[in-house]
This record gives structure tokens, sequence and C-alpha cells, in this order.
């Protein structure tokens, strides 16, 4: 290990002189860069580092460790965006965390880079929030003065950053020399990334979005309510009337049927007559044709009078419909005035006498 430069503990002190000479030159009062207070439950305390540690505006770390001595929660959660700062006023309050007997939870909200890193390798569990990074890398610093000056800061800040990358070591494992190779490249790690190199414990998940807030109905926004038409009698589009179910009595009875027949209303003379007045007429039997022996002259021969025509007997009318007799003579058709001429032609006389053999 290499010893400490000469000056080492002059130049600190230089430091915070220069800082306060600097803020009495401006009227400037050290600004706070943390805060401490309790949480809703009594069972954790929070932490807020949300600036850079130090530096020439910023408190120093005595202030810092004097406010955390009154920290009397189990649980103290030690919220972190930082760019980082003074190295020193870093490692004095990483020491005042692990010494501190509360369960020391680390939370990097958005960056803890460079001692703000260091400070978070400090907890007994580190959490990384959604898209939070952290960063590592050599120690920096500004020096003044001739060739051996500059060797001595230069073995000063290859101790400083020796020293670092053993907080990382302790936390994550690994060697002293791997650390300081990721520390000269200046190495960023996003929350799964840090999980996986060790150097955090979790990496928290976004929280849901889209879920209905539970709570009491008097709580509801007042921009919801407004477009609540509830309010307003409105119960929705209306919906189609399903038609109403007969009673069951006219179900289960069978509707009655009135069946009237005419002939009940008339005598039986009138339905003979409507009968007869719907019967199909009788077609003529065509003539029979007989042998006739040859005559000697056409003078001498007399014509043979017809034989007469047999008329077929009527057929016994069908019983019909008595409505489809009286309406019978509506549907026949009317004879023209031709076949009434010619009627008597086609007609076959019948004879008065009787054809002997």
């Amino acid at each position: 290990m290499n010893n400490l430069p000469a000056g080492f503990a002059s130049f600190v002190a230089r430091q915070r002189e220069q800082a306060e000479k600097l803020r009495a030159a401006h009227g400037i009062e050290a600004r706070s860069w943390y805060s401490i207070r309790n949480a809703a439950s009594t069972e954790e305390a929070e932490v807020m580092l949300y600036d850079e540690i130090g530096g020439w505006y910023g408190a120093t770390a005595d202030q810092f460790i004097a406010d955390l001595r009154g920290v009397t929660a189990p649980t103290l959660r030690v919220r972190i965006n930082s760019p980082g700062g003074s190295v020193f006023e870093g490692i004095a309050i990483a020491n005042a965390l692990r010494s501190h007997p509360a369960n020391v939870v680390i939370q990097v909200d958005s960056v803890a880079a460079s001692i703000a890193s260091v400070i978070a390798m400090a907890g007994d569990r580190v959490e990384m929030a959604p898209n939070s990074m952290l960063m590592i890398h050599d120690a920096s610093g500004v020096c003044l003065g001739n060739s051996a000056d500059m060797q001595e800061m230069a073995q000063l800040l290859d101790l400083i950053s020796d020293n670092l990358a053993d907080a990382y070591a302790a936390k994550a494992g690994g060697t002293r020399e791997q650390w300081r190779e990721l520390m000269r490249a200046e190495t960023w790690y996003l929350p799964d990334a840090a999980v996986e190199a060790k150097l955090a414990d979790e990496a928290l998940t976004m929280p849901k979005t889209g879920q209905p807030v539970e709570g009491p109905e008097e709580e509801e926004p007042d921009m919801h309510r407004a477009w609540d038409l509830a309010a307003y009698g409105y119960a929705g589009p209306p919906k189609p009337e399903a038609p109403k179910p007969a009673p069951p009595a006219a179900r289960e009875e069978q509707q009655p049927t009135l069946v009237i027949s005419i002939a009940d209303l008339l005598d039986e003379d009138a339905v003979a007559r409507l009968r007869a007045a719907v019967a199909p007429p009788a077609e003529p039997a065509a003539p029979a044709v007989e042998d006739v022996a040859p005559v000697e002259s056409a003078a001498e021969t007399t014509p043979p009078d017809p034989a007469p025509v047999p008329v077929p007997e009527a057929s016994a009318a069908e019983p019909v419909d008595a409505w489809a007799a009286m309406i019978a003579h509506l549907t026949q058709d009317e004879p023209d005035a031709w076949s009434v001429l010619v009627s008597n032609l086609t007609t076959t006389a019948s004879s008065s006498a009787a054809t002997e053999a």
C-alpha cells in the first residue's frame, strides 16, 4: 500500500477553508444537500441525498452525522439522487451509515454517481428504482504547483481510487484491480446491470398503471362525477320490451270452431233443385252404324228411319256441398251464339214408330 503523501491533512483543511471564504464573500449560506425526516410509519425514517455531496456550496459531513444521530427508527431508508462531490465527505457519510444501528436500505431514485455510488455501497440493502443509474470512475482533482506537487497529487488520486475500488469489492466481490479497470473506463449501470454486477440487490419494477383506485365513494374525483349522468336520472339507452306472455288459461284452451251447414237451413225441395242444377249434363252417345244390304236402284230405295238413340240413364247425383250448389250457376260458362244456332243439328230426333225387324 502506498503511504499518504505529505500535506494530506492540510489539503482537506484548505478545501473547507476555501469553501467557507467563498460563501462568506458572496453572502451565501451553506446549502443543505440532504434532509432527514420520519416517514409516515414510525418504523422507518427517511434520508434524502438529493444534491452534490459537500463541495464548495454544500454542508460538511459533520452536520449530516449530527442529524443522523437523532434517528431512532429501526429502519432507515436513504434515497439518493446525486452526481457525487467531495470524496472525503462521502466516505464519512458512508461510514456513518454503516455504523448506524438501524437497518439501512439504500434506494437510488435517479443517479448515484462517483462518491454517491460509494455511499450506496454502505447500505444493508441496495435497491435501484426504475430507470435509475449508477456510475463508478477514478477519483479526480485539481492541483497547482511544480512537478513534485503533480507527482504527489497523482499518487494521492491512485490511492483514493484504490480505496473506492475496495468499497465496490466489499459489496459485490472481485479484486481491487478488476474494479479499477471498470473505474478507469467510467462504467455506467442500469438497474438490471447493477443487480447482475452485484452492486445492487434488486431492480424495482414500474408501478402498475390504469388500475382503478379503491376508496370510499365520497372520495371520487369531482371530474369523474361530472361525467356521471346517473346524477341526472340517466340509466342508459332504453331496452326493447319483451312481449307479454298470454295467460295460462288462454294458452291451454283450444279456440272453438264454428261450422254452419246450409242444408240444415233449407227444405228438401230446395236442396233437390240445387243438386239438379249443379249436376253435370249427360253426353250424347254416338249413333250406331248398321250393315245395309245393297239395293238394285236408288229410286226404289227408301231411307230407313233412323234407329232410336238410347238415352243413357242419368247417373245418380252425387251429394254436393250445399254452398257449392248455390253458387254453381255463377261459375257456369255462358254458351256463345254459334253454339245455340247449331245445337239442333247435332241432336238426333227420336222416332215415334218402332222399327220392326
